[in-house]
């Protein structure tokens, strides 16, 4: 048992922040105007279902974990959550669900770049509903904002984008997993199957995010965890930043972070 993990966690952490871009002085402004469509709505759109079917084939084909439906729906009501729980607006609220519900559709045309060119499909699905520019960009932003590709990680650019990559990033569970042999699984599986629980707390009087784990560790150990996820576990940090708030990891009752 490591008696102090919390130390080499949050050095490795600090560690990497030399790295992190200069945040732009002003960010997006939602519109005033009502949403003409909501998520539930777009859920059901046979456009977007399609899409999100795609990406989820298309990332199984590769070994990816599931990012169908089940991940779209859980993502779409975490980043509403974050946002309502630091009591933004509820419009902010809605364009944070929606941003988490279309995220990865842009895994139906190629993992790579799949943030980008998720938002252009985004863009082109909330147009048809017309809804207004500046809610538009604001998507488009979230979404194009929350990969966490070798080259460079995804950054919050406004709580909406913030609260997608808490959402997004907070989802590693075993329900994830596809294969069902234990003996087949890489690294990525091993560790979402012995994740029995996650939940993101978001605490608005002690301006604090934290990811709550419980992990089987006679099926991973905790630091496989952070091995695999810790740029992920950096994008959280500043997503919560930019929020006004503080990021921690509580890991099988132990706050490592």
């Amino acid at each position: 048992m490591v008696k102090n993990p919390r130390a080499p966690v949050a050095q490795i952490v600090e560690g990497m922040e030399d790295t992190r871009p200069q945040q732009p002085e002003a960010a997006a402004q939602p519109s005033d105007k009502t949403l003409p469509v909501k998520v539930d709505e777009l859920a059901r759109d046979p456009e977007v279902q399609a899409y999100i079917e795609a990406a989820n084939a298309n990332l199984g084909v590769i070994g990816f974990t599931e990012h169908g439906t089940r991940h779209a729906n859980l993502v779409s009501r975490i980043a509403r959550n974050v946002l309502r729980r630091l009591d933004y607006d509820p419009h902010l609220q809605e364009l944070a669900a929606i941003a988490g519900y279309l995220h990865d559709m842009g895994n139906a045309i190629s993992r790579y770049d799949h943030a980008l060119t998720g938002a252009l499909l985004a863009r082109e699905i909330l147009l048809r509903y017309e809804v207004a520019p500046a809610d538009i960009a604001l998507v488009m932003g979230a979404i194009g904002s929350h990969g966490d590709d070798s080259q460079r990680l995804g950054e919050a650019v406004h709580p909406v984008s913030a609260a997608l990559i808490l959402a997004d990033k907070s989802d590693v569970h075993r329900s994830r997993v596809r294969a069902s042999d234990p003996s087949q699984f890489d690294a990525h599986d091993r560790v979402n199957w012995a994740v029995e629980s996650s939940f993101l707390r978001v605490d608005p009087e002690e301006k604090a995010i934290t990811l709550e784990l419980t992990i089987d560790t006679s099926i991973s150990q905790v630091m496989d965890y952070f091995e695999i996820f810790l740029p992920r576990m950096i994008m959280c940090r500043r997503a919560a930043e930019l929020l006004g708030c503080q990021f921690h990891i509580q890991i099988n009752g132990v706050e490592l972070l």
